[in-house]
């Protein structure tokens, strides 16, 4: 049975405040550099950002082990970025340069880095549901108490893959957190006019898998949620999180946004998670404003040195264009 879980846990102590707090800014700062740079034709390609929706990431992820796995989809930005990987290798990955993480390759919809653990953004709708139910399996045959958390949009529950995923997960007892991103509008299209049933998280109830709904704007609600999801997974057991959050920019840097109204975007943004975290962390007295602003000053060195090692990094060579393409021995 699906439940709306709403935050009852203690307030954070200071340090743990901070770090939540730092890394919902980083997140967001990272991502209006990456149009300042976007609009400089210094990244190119598609881009989807996550600005709004800042408090899933931060809240899932801190409730993660280190060799715990994420699975993404093309707006991995914000879980990249939580997982630990760096600031420098990402913004190097977006420049197509060589010191990225996936070598300038993969661009913004195909981060990966095997040190944390973060298996891919992948850019086809619903392409990581079944990649996480692999790696699950994997973990749960080699007797590993691992977590892989999928992450995906409302829209990709509309895809075969979704139901196959979900399935397999119950049948097989697979250790998977499967975190729907509800942000109301997939690419463009409304959530009721493409599901019946609208309530993303009672679909678990079809294949038999816990599931819960969450405020994907307030941290503290997701974070307890995924507390309790992933103490869940770990027992080898799926289960189904729906956050209920909203992006703030359009679908990708492509997108007219017509299928939604600025009024509309305007009242969500007065549900900014990260100024709802810190006005309440500053009502409870844990955080203060001079945190605030240290914070700022930290996200804002963190970006400018990013930027700059993408700018120092080098091109990759013609010679290499078949690397990894085909095996070194039939290498022509």
């Amino acid at each position: 049975m699906a439940k709306n879980i709403r935050m009852n846990a203690p307030l954070p102590d200071h340090d743990r405040a901070r770090q939540l707090l730092h890394t919902m800014v980083l997140i967001r700062r990272f991502e209006e550099k990456c149009v300042e740079l976007y609009s400089a034709s210094k990244i190119r390609g598609f881009m989807h950002l996550y600005i709004g929706e800042e408090a899933v990431a931060t809240g899932v992820i801190e409730q993660l082990q280190p060799d715990d796995a994420i699975v993404a989809t093309y707006r991995e930005h914000g879980q990249a970025l939580a997982k630990g990987m760096s600031a420098g290798s990402i913004m190097a990955e977006m420049y197509g340069k060589v010191e990225g993480c996936a070598r300038g390759r993969g661009g913004s919809m195909h981060l990966f880095d095997a040190k944390t653990r973060f298996c891919g953004g992948n850019a086809i709708v619903g392409g990581g549901l079944p990649l996480a139910v692999g790696l699950a399996l994997a973990d749960k045959m080699q007797n590993r108490k691992r977590v892989t958390v999928c992450f995906f949009g409302e829209g990709a529950v509309a895809e075969g893959e979704f139901h196959e995923s979900m399935n397999l997960a119950a049948l097989w007892q697979l250790p998977v957190l499967f975190l729907c991103e509800n942000n109301l509008y997939a690419m463009g299209t409304a959530l009721r006019l493409t599901e019946s049933v609208t309530d993303i998280a009672k679909k678990g109830a079809a294949y038999n898998v816990e599931s819960a709904a969450v405020d994907g704007m307030d941290l503290l609600a997701v974070s307890e949620a995924a507390a309790k999801a992933v103490a869940h997974v770990r027992e080898c057991r799926p289960y189904l999180l729906e956050c209920r959050t909203y992006r703030f920019r359009a679908h990708s840097m492509f997108d007219a946004e017509l299928y939604r109204s600025k009024d509309e975007v305007t009242e969500w943004k007065k549900r900014d998670p990260i100024t709802l975290f810190f006005e309440a962390m500053k009502a409870a007295s844990v955080l203060s404003d001079a945190d605030f602003e240290a914070v700022e000053k930290e996200v804002a060195k963190e970006v400018d040195d990013a930027v700059a090692f993408a700018e120092a990094g080098t091109w990759e060579p013609v010679s290499d264009l078949t690397r990894f393409v085909y095996s070194e021995g039939q290498r022509p």
